[in-house]
Order: structure tokens, then C-alpha cells, then sequence
């Protein structure tokens, strides 16, 4: 079987995670990874035997990573020889200019939130829109937020119909280890709707969708509250065995020891998962309640992984190694390890 080879261009905070996700798919290869510099994740590549080719992001800086001792293999023009397709997770901004790259080169992409949607030929996420994807050359992905907001919007959409969400999105200000951000005993308030609504919107254009969003002082992921009108009468049950069937959904009781965001943070740590990664996103059993028919739950949101396994969906549509979402996902859940968990 051929295998998919697969470049990621950057290899910081999500970089470095698609290479490992995609390097554990079975149909797909990383064939090398790009920066422009020796950082904390480059020199940790160094370090644990280069598992990954690195190529220099922007030619004419070889030098500072050659000098730092770490083995250079080319430019990212030469990744692009050797890559099917890049994952585009440079800083936002970036990413669009590298695209004039990639359509010289003759190369997909997939690009992150970073960027603006119109980069992309089709705003993509492996559940809510998968088929869409299919044989595209270009794909953007959502945002940490929105993916995981997908999840279980998309779900319910299938089972019985969603009318509206509403969705409060309280936000971590920084990822764990970022020092640029000075947030300390504060709470910001971002005015108008939140670009997730806007995006749930866009993917699932037939629900309506606002929401409103606070940056807090904290960095062990975002929580969010969603509230949802179905079309059809449903049940707590009904609700509670669809998101514990959800490969990509931990459902934890608070009763349990997971109080907070970062009980989810220290649980995937204690499994022993690189970095405390979790790919699923995570719901508070005990926060879903109903009121009349509507009802609403709140989720915790990895912000530095959940993405991964939407970014390999996206492979699967572009080059249709499979033609439907479920077998898509199936694909991708198996080699990720994800699978449905019950109530932890």
C-alpha cells in the first residue's frame, strides 16, 4: 500500500503534534517537518535522535540551526518535493504566504485557525463536514474551539436535530509554557458574538448559533458552556449515550476528581500521554441539565491537540482514502486509539 508522505511546515505547539499523529497513522509517513530556528521543541527533536527530518522554513537561516547542531535536510521547497501534502502549522498570517509555494510546487495543504478561511477551498471538520472535503487541494481547518464544539453539535444534529446553540466560551489566555501574555487577576471581555459561533455557522449553516467569550488567567485548556434548542424532543438519556458513544468525547464525573480543567490536564499525564496530550475533548457529566426542552452542558477543550485528528480526516478527504466520514474517522480514531469510554 502506498502511504500518504505527509510535511508539516512549523513544529511548535501543533506541529510538533500532527507529526506524531500522522506518524501513527498506517497509510500516511511524515516525510520531514520545518522551523527557522533552534527552539525548545527543535532542540528536544535533536535530542530524542531526530525522528523527524528537519527542513529550514525560510531559506538563508540554515545557518543559526546548523550552528545550534542541528542537522538541516533542505528548505521547505525541498519538503516540498518529497511531500503529498504539507499541514501548514506556521504562525497565522504565515501560512497564506507559504500557499504561493504550494500551488507552485503543485502541493496540498491543510492550514490552521491561524489563518483567514478564504486560504482554504472548503472550511473543514471531519465530522460535521467530511464529504466536502473529498478530493479538495486546499483545506482550512477550525479552531481548537470550534472543533471541539463540532463534536458534539454535529452528533446531536444527526440524532435528532439542533434549532440553535448558544455558547459561552470561557477562555485560557495562554498555552502552557507561553510567557507573552501578561493576564494575571483579570478577566477580559471580548465584545460581540465569538468567531466559533460564526464558524459553527459556516460548517452547519442550517443552525443558529451566537455565543460570547472571556479570556481568564489560566492555561490547562478552555471551558465552554453550550446550551441547545433540538428540533425534536430528546431526553438527558438520549444526550448522555450520544456523547459517551463519541470516540473523541471523555465524558467525566465531577464526582469522579475532575473538578476542573486541569483535572483533565493531570488525568491524561497520569495515562502517561506525551505532554498530558488529549485528543478528546472532555464533558462534565454532572453539568448537563435540561430546562423545558432545551438543555445545556459544559466541556473542556485540550487546546494544544484536540485538532489532530480533524487535521487527518482532512488527509483522508483529500486524497478520498475513504469516501464516507464514518469510515473516515473509524480509520483515523483506530490508529489515534480513540474509541468510546463510557463515564469516567
Amino acid at each position: 500500500m502506498k502511504k500518504i508522505k505527509v510535511g508539516i511546515s512549523g513544529y511548535g505547539v501543533i506541529g510538533q503534534r500532527l507529526a506524531e499523529g500522522v506518524a501513527l497513522q498506517g497509510d500516511m509517513e511524515v516525510v520531514g517537518v520545518t522551523d527557522l530556528a533552534p527552539t525548545l521543541s527543535v532542540r528536544a527533536l535533536k535530542e530524542k535522535g531526530m525522528p523527524f527530518k528537519l527542513f529550514c522554513a525560510v531559506p538563508g537561516k540554515e545557518k543559526d540551526l546548523i550552528d545550534a547542531g542541528i542537522p538541516v535536510s533542505g528548505t521547505l521547497e525541498d519538503l516540498c518535493e518529497e511531500a503529498d501534502i504539507i499541514l501548514d502549522a506556521s504562525p497565522g498570517g504565515v501560512g497564506a504566504k507559504n500557499k504561493e509555494l504550494y500551488v507552485k510546487k503543485g502541493v496540498r495543504a491543510i492550514f490552521q485557525a491561524g489563518e483567514a478561511t478564504s486560504v482554504g477551498d472548503v472550511f473543514f471538520h471531519g465530522y460535521a463536514n467530511y464529504e466536502k472535503g473529498l478530493g479538495q487541494k486546499y483545506m482550512k481547518l477550525t479552531s481548537c474551539n470550534t472543533t471541539g464544539v463540532l463534536r458534539p453539535i454535529a452528533a446531536f444534529d444527526e440524532a435528532f436535530g439542533v434549532d440553535r446553540v448558544i455558547m459561552t466560551i470561557m477562555r485560557r489566555c495562554a498555552d502552557p509554557g507561553d510567557t507573552h501574555r501578561g493576564y494575571t487577576n483579570v478577566a477580559v471581555v471580548d465584545p460581540g458574538i465569538n468567531h466559533q459561533a460564526i464558524d459553527v455557522m459556516h460548517i452547519l449553516p442550517h443552525i443558529e448559533a451566537t455565543g460570547s467569550l472571556v479570556h481568564f488567567p489560566m492555561t490547562h485548556g478552555h471551558i465552554i458552556e453550550i446550551f441547545v434548542t433540538p428540533k425534536k424532543k430528546t431526553t438527558r438519556e438520549e444526550v448522555l449515550n450520544i456523547l459517551t458513544a463519541h470516540p473523541r468525547i471523555r465524558v467525566a464525573k465531577i464526582a469522579h476528581g475532575f473538578q476542573a480543567n486541569a483535572s483533565f490536564f493531570r488525568y491524561a499525564r497520569d495515562l502517561g500521554n506525551p505532554r498530558a496530550d488529549m485528543y478528546e475533548i472532555g464533558v462534565w457529566e454532572e453539568t448537563l441539565q435540561f430546562t423545558r426542552d432545551e438543555f445545556f452542558f459544559k466541556i473542556n477543550i485540550p487546546q494544544e491537540s484536540d485538532v489532530i485528528p480533524e487535521n487527518i480526516d482532512g488527509i483522508r478527504a483529500m486524497f478520498e482514502l475513504q469516501k464516507t466520514r464514518d469510515e473516515a474517522v473509524a480509520m483515523t480514531n483506530k490508529y489515534l486509539g480513540l474509541k468510546p469510554r463510557g463515564i469516567m
